[in-house]
């Protein structure tokens, strides 16, 4: 079980890894996902105002875990997007980057609205009628996110697609979820728009990947869609 705190998303844009030079040309991009984040939280807290969902509710768990879970899509994102020669991949990283940012804000103005803490001690996923203890499903270990700020070039570009390709698939099966079970219509509503995003993102990433000679990821979201369903 976890209860660990949203990060600061400036700091989990920048990882401490990435260097003064490579610092640089992100600032502008940081400045505007900062703003993102913040009018995001502004429009999420008085939509949220209007009803109250319960601490264990499909509302509440899914704003928190999908904040944690695009957390470390906005990081891959900044690590990828200074250190690429690839204009679509920059471009991708850009959006995704922005995109998510936004979203936390949205999600984390919910909870504030609701009076709810951004952490639970609940299991995460538990309000998917699952219990996972440790990273949720597709998002990229310790040791990948090293190999990522480790690498270069072509095969950064080829390892960030890698990662974020499961990262999305498992992050669409988590926003249907909530678009599907979600009492609240902005919850349904934000949900299910992130779901047709990134379906929409996973296909062009897969066209990038296989456009660099490189297998197209299996399309496993590493949960058990049956146990999800029956919940």
């Amino acid at each position: 079980m976890y209860a660990e705190p949203i990060s600061d998303i400036q700091s989990t844009a920048v990882p401490a890894s990435v260097s003064v030079r490579q610092r640089g040309p992100l600032l502008p991009l940081l400045a505007l996902g900062l703003i993102v984040l913040l009018l995001g939280g502004v429009a999420g807290y008085v939509v949220a105002r209007r009803s109250i969902p319960a601490a264990a509710s499909t509302e509440a768990g899914f704003a928190r875990d999908m904040s944690i879970h695009h957390e470390q899509a906005v990081q891959m994102a900044a690590l990828i997007y200074d250190r690429t020669s690839d204009e679509a991949i920059r471009s991708l990283a850009f959006d995704i980057l922005t995109t998510q940012q936004g979203q936390i804000g949205i999600m984390s103005g919910w909870l504030d609205a609701w009076g709810l803490p951004w952490t639970s001690p609940q299991a995460r996923m538990e309000w998917m009628g699952m219990s996972v203890d440790g990273l949720m499903p597709g998002m990229a270990t310790p040791e990948q996110m090293a190999a990522l700020r480790a690498a270069g070039g072509e095969a950064a570009d080829v390892l960030f697609l890698q990662l974020m390709i499961p990262h999305h698939q498992s992050g669409i099966a988590m926003a249907q979820y909530a678009a599907d079970h979600a009492r609240q219509e902005p919850v349904r509503l934000l949900a299910q728009g992130m779901a047709n995003a990134q379906a929409l993102e996973v296909d062009y990433m897969q066209s990038l990947l296989t456009a660099k000679g490189q297998a197209p990821m299996p399309a496993d979201t590493g949960m058990d869609m049956d146990m999800e369903m029956d919940h």
